[in-house]
């Protein structure tokens, strides 16, 4: 369950490992590696500026699943959304504390601790909501990891006219700062060898998403920005997995992407008719080491795809690569480079919503295409159907 944020055996920055298999710092996984000092993402493509705040929320109305010390659920919601406003401060991608617990956690040494809150943003702190009836899309990001890690995606949809939430789950990350200052450390990772951990985390990670739902209408200023008839979610890896669950309980999430999650909610047999979209590493090729896809697939009754990109890695959907460099990691021969995986994770995720939320038909998504030959549209291309 747990990504470690490392190479070792072959695998890229921030490769799929287990809670239990830790991975040796930097240093000795790649001893011959120089940091480059801190990352820059990639300019959004879209037409817009980009803002961002970081909203809080407290849900009185249930318990936190983690921390049996505190009777109500604390979330830290960051949103993107278009601007005006080309000039100000870029917002931090984590704050200096953040990163020295991140990578404590991922154990990387060799850089300094603070090299994360480093990372240079593209949206402007706090700057003034412009547009209207923008539809919404809810992130959601893999386990241990702070929602920081899909910017460079959420800057993206928010460049092309979306308003973007990402949920911080809270004490399923290494670090979340909640608004008095206090970090919220992961007390989820000493479960996640549970039976049924998988299934409870998705299964409040779906609770979490229609919380935040409930509350943005009344809690966000910039809130009538948002047409909330026009609701998607994307997530990666155990995020990915929440958008199924949070679809199936909440009938406001009209369509949903699962960026190489394996699944855990159960869809019934009557299936899930509302757009849906699997897109991951070789290893969710159907018939392949992860098989829940291929459970599902057959389940999915409405508008479906099934991508699989050649030379991807688990965090290849995630700003993970875009990292490397800073953190002194070289990825391997054969993997997706850092700028060509954010290129085609952003352009088929816009693709997808603009077709389910903009009604803007998108032919990319019809068949394959030549200026991306890495994405194998799947059942079929892949040997299965």
């Amino acid at each position: 369950m747990r990504q470690i944020l490392a190479v070792a055996a072959g695998l890229v920055v921030l490769a799929a490992s287990a809670c239990s298999a830790p991975v040796p710092p930097r240093s000795a996984a790649n001893p011959s590696a120089t940091p480059t000092g801190p990352a820059t993402l990639p300019a959004p493509t879209g037409t817009h500026p980009v803002g961002t705040t970081a909203l809080y929320l407290k849900d009185a109305s249930r318990p936190d699943p983690w921390n049996l010390d505190v009777d109500a659920r604390e979330l830290k919601v960051t949103l993107w959304y278009p601007t005006k406003q080309r000039d100000g401060r870029r917002a931090p991608y984590m704050t200096p504390k953040e990163s020295e617990l991140t990578l404590k956690g991922l154990r990387i040494g060799g850089v300094p601790y603070d090299i994360l809150s480093r990372t240079r943003t593209n949206a402007v702190k706090d700057a003034e909501p412009a547009g209207r009836k923008l539809p919404l899309v809810v992130l959601s990001p893999g386990f241990t990891k702070p929602m920081s890690t899909l910017t460079s995606l959420a800057e993206e949809l928010a460049s092309r006219g979306y308003v973007v939430a990402g949920i911080d789950h809270t004490y399923e990350s290494y670090a979340t700062t909640l608004p008095d200052g206090r970090v919220a450390e992961c007390l989820a990772c000493d479960s996640d060898t549970d039976p049924g951990f998988g299934t409870g985390v998705v299964e409040g990670r779906a609770a979490d998403v229609s919380f935040v739902l409930d509350q943005l209408p009344s809690k966000w200023d910039g809130a009538d920005l948002i047409d909330r008839s026009r609701i998607a979610m994307v997530g990666q890896s155990i995020g990915g997995a929440s958008a199924v669950a949070a679809m199936l309980k909440d009938a406001r999430v009209r369509a949903g992407i699962d960026m190489d999650g394996t699944t855990y909610a159960r869809i019934p047999k009557s299936g899930l008719s509302r757009p849906f979209m699997f897109m991951g590493s070789p290893q969710h090729s159907p018939g392949g080491r992860d098989t829940s896809w291929d459970r599902d697939w057959r389940l999915l009754t409405g508008w479906k795809r099934w991508l699989v990109l050649s030379g991807a890695e688990h965090q290849s959907f995630t700003d993970g690569p875009l990292l490397a460099s800073a953190l002194g990691i070289t990825p391997p021969a054969g993997v997706l480079p850092a700028a060509r995986s954010a290129e085609i994770t952003r352009t088929y995720v816009a693709a997808f919503l603009d077709q389910h939320l903009k009604s803007q038909r998108q032919p990319l998504l019809d068949k394959p295409s030549s200026r991306y030959p890495e994405a194998t549209f799947c059942p079929a291309a892949c040997g299965r159907s």
